[in-house]
Order: C-alpha cells, then structure tokens, then sequence
C-alpha cells in the first residue's frame, strides 16, 4: 500500500542517542533544583503532579526537587519530570546554550519528503514541547516547518500497539497508509501489530536478523517512490 504519512522516532533515529543522555539530560539535572525552587509558584501544577506520582500529598518543594532527581536518574517517563526538563531546555535553546542535534541524512530525508508533499510527524517519549524545542534549534535552523504535528506518550506507551491506532486516527489514515521509523524493536513491533508498515534505523550496528526493513540511514528510506 501506498506510504502517505511518515512518523519518526526522535533518539536514536533523528538524532543522537548521546545528545539526549550526555547533554540534554544533564543540562536539565544540574539546574532542575534551582529552577524548581526559584520557580515554585508558577511550577504548583507539576509539583502537585510530582506529589500524586509519588503518592506523598505532604512533599514540600525540596522533598518535590528529590523526587525529580531520582525519576531523573532513574530515566522515568514521569509527566511532571519531562515538563520541567523541557522548561530548563527551553532556556537553554533560547540563550544559545543548547542547539538540537538531528543527523544530517535526517534532514535531507525530511526536506525530501516534505517537497513530496509527504505529511510527517514526530512520535517520541519527550514532551511534544521538547521535541519542538530540538527540531526548532538546530544548526541547521529551524527545522518545524516540516512537520504536520507532534506526539508523546499522553497518546499512550511506544511499545503498545493501541497507541500507534490512536496516531493513525489523528492523522486520519489508516494504519497501512503510515510508515514509523525507529531505532528500537519493540517499538516497530507495536507499531506492525497495529497495522503501520515499519523500518528499523541502525545506524552503528546493521542488525541482519531483524524481523523489520532496516536502514542505516535517511539516504535509503524511500529514496524516489514516495506519492503522497
């Protein structure tokens, strides 16, 4: 079946998985306690989120500031942890501290589909804001433009295939009309359950048993075939 919509992970896939561990992870940690107690009022609704994730309603703001740090440390796909990282990367983009990371072959597979007419979107486990945030800093500019939208895991879990029918939905294809890229397995194993057809990116490591097409690059991706 005809391709007419492509959603693509982020880590791994777009951009380095060492950009988001060795970079933004440890920009976000070494200025969360600050930024959550110079912000506190404005923060009340994630610290409150911070409390009913822990199931401690008496927290204060450093027990609040503890709790993130370890959910943090911990790589936890916890709401109110990836709202405040992405408030103290949006900082970090706007003062030029920090510019996103995409793989050069991500973005002239992008701008490829994107002349296509080719709806593309982002599925990944950051906030939509902080995927905004990467795509629109990069050395390459801003690269949002291109994009038809943006989901995380408020659509539901990357490795459970319901979240993938609700993708489809919100685009309005069927699930056989959509291409999803990533870098893990599992992920492409949820998406081919519900229907999407798949490609595994290896980039370092060519993985020769996968069960998934695989490309270590954009380049190879539908390279001229696309009719959106």
């Amino acid at each position: 079946m005809t391709i007419r919509a492509i959603v693509t992970d982020i880590e791994g896939t777009t951009s380095s998985i060492a950009f988001v561990h060795d970079v933004l992870f440890p920009y976000a940690r070494a200025r969360l306690a600050a930024f959550v107690t110079d912000n506190a009022d404005r923060l009340a609704a994630e610290l409150q989120a911070v409390r009913d994730a822990a199931r401690e309603p008496a927290l204060d703001v450093r027990g609040a500031i503890e709790q993130l740090l370890e959910w943090q440390d911990e790589d936890r796909k916890i709401a109110p942890l990836k709202t405040i990282q992405g408030m103290i990367w949006a900082q970090g983009y706007a003062d030029g501290s920090l510019i996103g990371h995409v793989y050069p072959d991500a973005i002239t597979g992008l701008q490829r589909w994107h002349a296509q007419g080719l709806p593309l979107y982002v599925y990944s486990s950051g906030s939509v804001a902080a995927q905004k945030l990467l795509f629109a800093h990069t050395a390459a500019g801003d690269l949002t433009p291109m994009f038809s939208g943006y989901f995380d895991t408020a659509v539901g879990a990357k490795r459970d295939a319901a979240s993938y029918r609700t993708i489809a939905d919100r685009i309005g294809l069927s699930a056989a009309e959509v291409l999803f890229l990533s870098d893990i397995a599992e992920e492409l194993a949820a998406a081919s359950a519900a229907g999407m057809q798949v490609t595994l990116l290896a980039r370092d490591t060519p993985d020769e048993t996968s069960a998934y097409p695989v490309a270590t690059s954009f380049d190879t991706i539908l390279p001229e075939q696309v009719t959106a």
